[in-house]
């Protein structure tokens, strides 16, 4: 088994707690974050493999980075790992509808599990939950709190008028 170590970066979100197993980010965890495993789950504290995560996340926020590339370790389940890869492909600036990730995942009618598959999300941002919305728009359903969810996709410059759900 791998050791999982971790460390804690501020954003202009609040603080973010990084999990690396082995050299592949494992965890993005905000503070209060729904579905947050225990900090004793996160290994020691030790900086020594987020450089490049940290700096990735330093470029988002000031707005010079719209993808991350970044080796990632997923641990769920097979169609949690399905969605969560599916994520990554929605683009910076846009969003998806859960119906819309469940027909791209090959599950039409499991919407309601790709919405929990989607708030289990082990690594928040980089693999952008945040730009899963409600039908009509409507922002329902962030581990780290609808405000967060609308900060990033105003952020990101997502058109319209998200309403929170």
């Amino acid at each position: 088994m791998t050791t999982r170590v971790h460390t804690v970066v501020d954003s202009p979100i609040g603080e973010l707690t990084l999990v690396a197993e082995g050299d592949r980010l494992a965890g993005l965890y905000m503070e209060e974050q729904r579905h947050r495993p225990p900090d004793e789950r996160f290994g020691s504290r030790d900086e020594t493999p987020f450089a490049e995560t940290t700096l990735q996340l330093k470029e988002y926020f000031a707005g010079q980075r719209t993808e991350f590339d970044l080796p990632l370790h997923f641990d769920g389940t097979e169609f949690q790992r399905a969605v969560w890869t599916e994520l990554c492909r929605i683009p910076f600036g846009d969003t998806v509808s859960y119906a819309e990730l469940a027909a791209r995942v090959g599950r039409p009618s499991a919407v309601r599990a790709v919405g929990a598959a989607n708030g289990r999300n082990p690594i928040s941002i980089v693999v952008p939950c945040h730009r899963v919305i409600g039908s009509g728009g409507s922002l329902t359903g962030y581990g780290g709190g609808l405000p967060r969810k609308q900060f990033l996709l105003a952020f990101e410059g997502v058109p319209g008028q998200l309403q929170l759900g």
